[in-house]
C-alpha cells in the first residue's frame, strides 16, 4: 500500500495534506528476506516479552479487538459490490494508518486507532500500539525459510520540506521506514522514481502504482507487502481440467479446476451452512477457505468475527478430501476514505484533522486513500514457483468431494501471530478487475 501527501497553496498560503494509499499483495514460494541470525533471534524473544501485544490474538484469549478490524472493512466493501470479488490486506492497510497516527494528535489520532480496533488510548497505550505493530512487523519480516513476506515503509519527501523530527524519528523506530527526497515540482521524474522502488519491492508486480504526482505533493507515505509460498501439499497439473464456475444460480463460467486427493482439515458449519477447509502452506502461513451453501454468501458474510473464526478453528478435523479447486488471479483497487469516512473515521480526511506532528502545525489533511492487493492461485500455490512438498498419509476413511465451484471466501493468515494477512472473496475466478471502488 501507498499512502502519499499532497498539499496544495490557497489564500492566507493554508496548506491541505492529500493522502494515497495504494497496495499490491502477490503470493507464491519461497527465498528468506531476513538474515538467519537476525531472524532466529526475533521469533524466539519478539513476541514473548511478557507484554500484550495489541495486535496478535489466539483463540483461548480475548486479544485485541484489531483482530474484528479485517471483518468490519470487509463488510464495508462487500456490501457494495455484493457480485464483485473482493481482495484487501488488511495488515497493510492498518499498518500504513498507524504510521500516519505517528504524526496525528487529539481526535484526529483517537478516530484513526479507535477505527483500527485499539481503545483506552493513555499516553502508554499509544506507544504500546505503535510497539505491537514494530514486533508483529519484525517477526512476519522474518517469518520462516519457506516463505517469502516482506512488509516494509518508506516516505518520499519533497525537495526543501522538512517533516518534524520525531516523526521521521518514531516512523523509523516503530516501522523502519526508508526516508527519499524527491522533487515532485518535476512529477514524471518523481512518479518514476516512487514507481521503481515499488516494483522492486514487489518483486515486479507492480510497475506502475502511483499514475500522477501533483506537482505540490510534499511527503509520501509508503507502504508495501509482498508474500510468495507454496502449498504444503502442492496440486498436481495433471489433474487440472476445465469445469464450471457458478458466478450465481443462472450463469456461469469455465475456470481451470485444480483437484487433489488427500488429507486436509474440513469442518461444516450446520448453523452458517458453509464448508471450511484449511490449507497450510510451507512454513508459517494458511489459508482458509469457505464455501457457503447456495444462497448463504450473506448470512456467512454477516456472521464474520474473530469469534467465529476461532469457532472453525476449534472444529477442524481430519479428513480425507477431494478437493477441487479453481485456478485465478483476483484484484481489488478500493477508495479507502469513503470506507473509512463510513467506519467512522472522518477528521484525518477534514480540515480539522491535526497532523501536527508531521508539519509542526494544524495545515494538513488527508484528501486520498487508496488501496490496491492482487492474489494469484495456482497448484503450486500461490502464484506458481517455488518446490513443493507432497505428503502421503495413511488414513482409512473414505474420500469426500468438496467442490470450490461457486462464490466462496479465503483468508489467508500467519500461524504464529494470528495477524490476517489477506481477505477476499471470489465471486468469478476469470474477472480480475483493477477499478478503485
Amino acid at each position: 500500500m501507498t499512502v502519499y501527501f499532497v498539499t496544495e497553496q490557497f489564500e492566507k498560503k493554508m496548506k491541505f495534506l492529500k493522502c494515497l494509499c495504494l497496495l499490491l499483495a502477490a503470493l507464491c514460494a519461497v527465498t528468506h528476506c531476513c538474515p538467519e541470525d537476525i531472524c532466529h533471534e526475533v521469533n524466539n524473544t519478539n513476541l514473548q516479552d511478557g507484554r500484550e501485544n495489541l495486535l496478535t490474538y489466539s483463540c483461548d484469549k480475548k486479544g485485541s479487538n484489531h483482530a474484528d478490524f479485517v471483518f468490519r472493512f470487509y463488510k464495508q466493501v462487500s456490501s457494495k459490490e455484493a457480485d464483485k470479488n473482493v481482495f484487501f490486506s488488511p495488515m497493510s492497510i492498518s499498518t500504513a494508518f498507524a504510521m500516519l497516527a505517528v504524526g496525528a494528535k487529539s481526535t484526529t489520532l483517537s478516530q484513526i486507532f479507535e477505527g483500527l480496533g485499539f481503545d483506552d488510548l493513555t499516553e502508554t497505550r499509544i506507544n504500546d500500539v505503535h510497539e505491537s505493530f514494530h514486533k508483529v512487523l519484525s517477526v512476519l519480516n522474518c517469518a520462516d525459510v519457506n516463505i517469502t513476506l516482506n512488509i516494509g515503509n518508506a516516505l518520499f519527501t519533497a525537495t526543501g520540506y522538512e517533516p518534524q523530527e520525531l516523526f521521521l524519528q518514531n516512523t523509523k523506530k516503530f516501522y523502519d521506514a526508508d526516508v527519499f527526497s524527491s522533487d515532485f515540482h518535476k512529477p514524471e521524474e518523481a512518479t518514476k522514481q516512487i514507481n521503481k522502488y515499488v516494483e522492486e519491492k514487489t518483486k515486479g508486480k507492480i510497475p506502475e502504482l502511483v499514475g500522477h504526482l501533483d506537482p505540490s505533493t510534499v511527503l509520501v507515505l509508503l507502504n508495501y507487502i509482498y508474500f510468495k509460498a507454496a502449498w504444503e501439499t502442492s496440486f498436481n497439473p495433471l489433474h487440472t481440467h476445465e469445469d464450471d464456475f457458478f458466478v450465481n444460480p443462472n450463469a456461469s463460467v469455465r475456470v481451470n479446476m485444480m483437484q487433489h486427493d488427500g488429507i486436509s482439515n474440513v469442518y461444516y458449519d450446520q448453523e452458517l451452512s458453509c464448508v471450511v477447509v484449511e490449507l497450510p502452506y510451507q512454513g508459517t502461513a494458511r489459508a482458509l477457505l469457505i464455501l457457503p451453501d447456495d444462497g448463504k454468501m450473506k448470512q456467512v458474510e454477516d456472521a464474520l468475527s474473530k469469534e467465529t473464526v476461532c469457532k472453525w478453528d476449534s472444529k477442524l478435523v481430519t479428513r480425507r478430501l477431494n478437493l477441487q479447486l479453481p485456478k485465478f488471479s483476483v484484484s481489488g483497487s478500493y477508495d479507502v476514505k469513503t470506507l473509512f469516512e463510513q467506519m467512522g473515521i472522518t477528521e484525518v480526511f477534514s480540515g480539522n484533522a491535526d497532523l501536527s506532528g508531521i508539519s509542526g502545525n494544524h495545515n494538513l489533511q488527508v484528501s486520498q486513500a487508496i488501496h490496491k492487493a492482487l492474489l494469484e492461485v495456482d497448484e503450486a500455490g500461490t502464484e506458481a514457483a517455488g518446490a513443493t512438498a507432497i505428503i502421503f498419509t495413511r488414513v482409512s476413511l473414505t474420500s469426500r468431494t468438496i467442490k470450490f465451484n461457486r462464490p466462496f471466501l479465503i483468508l489467508i493468515s500467519d500461524k504464529q501471530t494470528g495477524i490476517t494477512l489477506f481477505m477476499g472473496k471470489i465471486v468469478d475466478p476469470t474477472k480480475d478487475s483493477r477499478t478503485t471502488r
